[in-house]
């Protein structure tokens, strides 16, 4: 069985709590002993360290989970790529779980920057291969896995699932109206109140104010600052998948109501523009979450990643982490 260890991380004036899981069989001998490693981030609202929406600290945001337990995406993924000899590490955002912070106060850029902090975590594991890193984007982590690993030479490869590639202003009025249409995720109270309020949401966002109250069924509101959604509109994914040069996957679910597939196909026209390959993946009938993809299909998922996890020249830095470990 895989080994889970429980962590603590420092992430600029917050601590996440977080979970590194290893594989049970030994690193390869290539790797001096040190198992290839991925950074998995979770999509938007409110989520737990597996992916999934944060019903602990936002329960009145959610309706009530469903008898049979589904697990998150995230953990999913965890799972497959430690039965491949992939360790990965996955945390609870600012404000959920068991991290600290507000959820609803939190910008973007504070976001990437956690994301930063939390590979800088894994690369001071020694059980660990820097020369093998990866990350993993849901919904909004793509874009964060982007602007990362943009920046760092040492990241191997990425895996992006159901990204945008426009903005989070086109993103949020196509997906505010296809679900108003069909009724989907409504059940959820802060969907629902997003969605009736979303050109509020970018009215207000594009004028910088501070923050939006929205009302919630029943009495309870919910205030969200507005800079995080200001830093998203100008920010689109596809400007950033100009700047990449590295291995890139892209998975949708076919009936994704947050992310339209097409989104994958422009950031895969973006990437090939910029010089890379990318690979594209479709799963017809699957949601944001890939809830209804087949553990053989997430396993297919864990298996492209790691065969993509090729060593990486170090920068200097890194290179003297290494010699220490």
């Amino acid at each position: 069985m895989p080994r889970s260890v429980e962590l603590s991380v420092r992430a600029g004036d917050a601590l996440l709590a977080a979970t590194l899981l290893l594989p049970d069989g030994p690193a390869p001998k290539d790797a001096n002993g040190r198992y290839p490693n991925v950074l998995l981030l979770p999509s938007w609202l409110p989520r737990d360290r597996d992916g999934a929406y944060d019903r602990i600290g936002h329960a009145s945001w959610f309706a009530p989970a469903a008898e049979v337990h589904q697990t998150g995406l995230l953990a999913r993924l965890a799972a497959n790529l430690a039965d491949r000899g992939v360790a990965s590490l996955r945390a609870d955002p600012r404000g959920c779980g068991a991290s600290e912070g507000t959820w609803e106060e939190v910008t973007l850029f504070a976001r990437i920057d956690d994301a930063r902090d939390l590979l800088a975590a894994i690369r001071g594991r020694s059980e660990l291969d820097l020369r093998r890193s990866g990350i993993v984007g849901h919904g909004e982590g793509a874009g964060i896995a982007l602007a990362v690993a943009i920046g760092d030479p040492a990241v191997s490869a990425l895996t992006l699932i159901g990204g945008s590639a426009r903005s989070w202003r086109e993103t949020l009025r196509r997906a505010a109206a296809i679900r108003g249409r069909q009724g989907i995720e409504h059940e959820h109270p802060i969907v629902a109140a997003i969605d009736h309020w979303s050109e509020e949401l970018i009215e207000h966002a594009e004028r910088r104010e501070a923050n939006l109250t929205l009302p919630l069924r029943g009495a309870e509101t919910v205030t969200l600052a507005l800079a995080p959604f200001e830093q998203a509109i100008h920010t689109p994914p596809l400007a950033l998948a100009t700047m990449l040069h590295r291995s890139v996957t892209l998975v949708h679910g076919g009936a994704d109501s947050w992310s339209d597939p097409d989104e994958s196909t422009l950031l895969a026209a973006a990437l090939s523009d910029a010089g890379n390959e990318p690979g594209t993946r479709l799963f017809p009938g699957a949601g944001h979450d890939l809830a209804e993809a087949s553990d053989e299909l997430i396993g297919e998922i864990a298996s492209d990643l790691a065969a993509r996890l090729l060593p990486r020249d170090l920068p200097p830095v890194l290179l003297a982490i290494e010699e220490m470990g």
